[in-house]
């Protein structure tokens, strides 16, 4: 029976000279803001396009059946953390993935080096750094409890690290939302422009012009101004009183700001490009031309650049054979790959008893389901042929 001892793993493993990998580009993506070539997650997920797609992708990685070769590493992978369910671990897990380009996790185990569970851990919380001699990483942890606090040069093998595309070799990744720094500041000063523009009308500014202005000195012209925004307010909505003497001109938005505001889909389909998504699965139109099973084909390989990466880093901690299956992800009901088993039966490729197992396997069909009694559909169909033959002799 293994002996858990986790006292001895706090120490960390001899000190080692090091520096750090972090490049500027992909540090502080929690702290600061849409400022110089940082942006800030959440910020970020306050983008409703960019939150939109970091749920859709997330939900769907989370979806990927992730099937090891063994019982005891299937069940860590189905339930890696002690203090959440698997699902929302690795939704988690996800979500960084794709804000960050990094996403880590701490894998806790007992003397005899058997993982016991994973401890997520946000990017702000890790240092990645190589050893001067290159033999390697390690990284420098900040936990949250108070009794762990700091944890320095832990080896590469004791962390889970999952990394988007880099350009240091793979030791770190880069942030997809690094490429929508330009396009989210247009987008937050679209935002900011139609506020504006929505408070301005809402308080009815304008030009108030009276004939013979220039007999009235600035206070009078105040005063008037304050006595009209006053019946403004106070008019409930019913109309506004001007004599002879006076007419009224709101001001209106130019037409080059009212086109730039009628054109804020243009960053959606940015977010979508940076993630290499099709656009439509942002809620807009997207391309036309392009048919749904285009555009699930489109996702589907999308979805299977960043199951990738998963699944490499996985294979390479656990010292397993991960096979993923991405189809419950693109195929929540199971219709299209009954439609693909169903052709593939009708060009005798695949046998009715074999075509049943398949998808009783899927759970698709259900595993006790009776057996076909096809004696009553031989007979309807001889009935039919007689009808025709009957039909046809007329």
């Amino acid at each position: 029976m293994p002996v858990f001892n986790l006292s001895n793993f706090l120490k960390g493993p001899e000190t080692k000279h090091s520096f750090s990998i972090n490049e500027p580009d992909l540090v502080n993506y929690l702290t600061d803001g849409i400022s110089g070539d940082y942006v800030s997650a959440d910020v970020a997920l306050k983008n409703s396009d960019i939150y939109s797609l970091i749920s859709q992708l997330t939900g769907d990685l989370t979806l990927v059946k992730y099937q090891a070769d063994t019982d005891r590493t299937q069940n860590l992978i189905d339930n890696p953390s002690r203090l959440t369910n698997g699902y929302s671990f690795w939704q988690s897990m996800f979500a960084q993935l794709l804000l960050d380009g990094n996403a880590y996790a701490y894998r806790w185990k007992n003397v005899n080096g058997v993982d016991l569970y994973w401890e997520y851990l946000r990017p702000s919380q890790v240092n990645p750094q190589m050893l001067e001699d290159g033999s390697g990483m390690v990284y420098n942890i900040t936990f949250d409890e108070p009794s762990i606090g700091f944890m320095e040069n832990v080896p590469a093998p004791d962390m889970i690290h999952i990394r988007l595309m880099s350009k240091n070799g793979g030791m770190t990744g880069i942030s997809p939302l690094l490429a929508l720094v330009n396009e989210l500041k247009i987008k937050d000063a679209s935002n900011r422009l139609s506020l504006h523009s929505l408070n301005q009308s809402v308080e009815a500014p304008g030009v108030l012009s009276v004939t013979g202005g220039g007999l009235l000195d600035w206070k009078k012209k105040s005063a008037r101004s304050r006595e009209f925004m006053r019946q403004v307010n106070n008019s409930d909505n019913g109309p506004i009183v001007l004599d002879d003497l006076e007419t009224y001109q709101p001001l209106q938005v130019k037409s080059d700001v009212a086109k730039l505001l009628s054109q804020v889909d243009w960053t959606g389909k940015q977010i979508a490009k940076a993630y290499g998504v099709p656009d439509s699965y942002l809620n807009g139109q997207g391309d036309q031309q392009s048919s749904i099973t285009q555009i699930g084909g489109q996702y589907a390989k999308a979805l299977n650049r960043y199951v990738g990466s998963i699944v490499g880093e996985l294979n390479d901690k656990l010292n397993v054979n991960i096979n993923p299956d991405i189809r419950p992800a693109i195929d929540a009901m199971g219709d299209d790959f009954a439609n693909t088993i169903s052709n593939l039966t009708k060009s005798s490729v695949l046998s009715g008893n074999q075509a049943l197992s398949v998808l009783q396997q899927t759970n698709y069909l259900p595993h006790d389901l009776p057996k076909a009694d096809k004696q009553p559909v031989q007979v309807i169909q001889m009935k039919g042929d007689d009808t025709d033959n009957e039909e046809n002799s007329n």
